[in-house]
């Protein structure tokens, strides 16, 4: 059973990015408070969840918090400063935009570029252990899951309906018929 908090005295955010990984797209990080004491039936890590799942959670989600907020770092910049620095900037992004401001941030993963006046702590593997973060990973996931579709519209070739962006073999196979597309992270080994 996921946690409700790490501590149980301040106003947690939970934060998680999605897109690491992907040759294609922005990488999209949220930033989600819940009420102390939130107990969802099925809420965990976006990865342990089906589609249909995710989009219950994501209207449960958005119902139910304190605060929640979603942004993105275009591919561009991931070019431009790199994707780790990307992932951190998107994630200050997030948290710049709740409307509510927490005292702590629970980060997933192992390390984070600290945000201004606001102490954090990171957990590896932390949407499996907080529901926080899950319910970021989630938001973070439908967001960025919906994003891909819409692009995928345009390059349909490329698969991003399924695959998201990540290196499946359909979507190197594009890349290697067509090449990139203006969505394609050029930093990035695509092929």
């Amino acid at each position: 059973m996921l946690k409700s908090y790490y501590n149980a005295d301040v106003l947690e955010a939970g934060l998680d990015e999605v897109g690491r990984g992907c040759l294609a797209g922005p990488v999209v990080a949220a930033a989600v408070i819940l009420p102390k004491n939130y107990t969802h039936p099925i809420l965990n890590d976006s990865k342990q969840l089906s589609h249909r799942q995710r989009e219950i959670l994501k209207k449960d989600i958005e119902r139910d918090a304190i605060a929640w907020a979603v942004a993105e770092v275009s591919h561009e910049d991931i070019d431009r400063i790199n994707i780790l620095k990307a992932s951190f900037l998107a994630m200050h992004r997030a948290v710049d935009a709740l409307a509510v401001k927490p005292e702590h941030l629970l980060v997933d993963g192992n390390r984070f570029v600290p945000y201004p006046m606001t102490p954090h702590t990171c957990i590896i593997k932390g949407d499996a252990h907080y529901l926080s973060i899950a319910a970021a990973s989630v938001l973070a996931k439908t967001y960025r899951d919906d994003l891909m579709a819409q692009l995928g519209l345009e390059f349909p070739a490329y698969g991003w309906a399924q695959n998201v962006g990540y290196p499946t073999p359909i979507h190197r196979a594009a890349i290697r018929q067509f090449g990139p597309t203006k969505y394609h992270r050029m930093s990035f080994r695509l092929l």
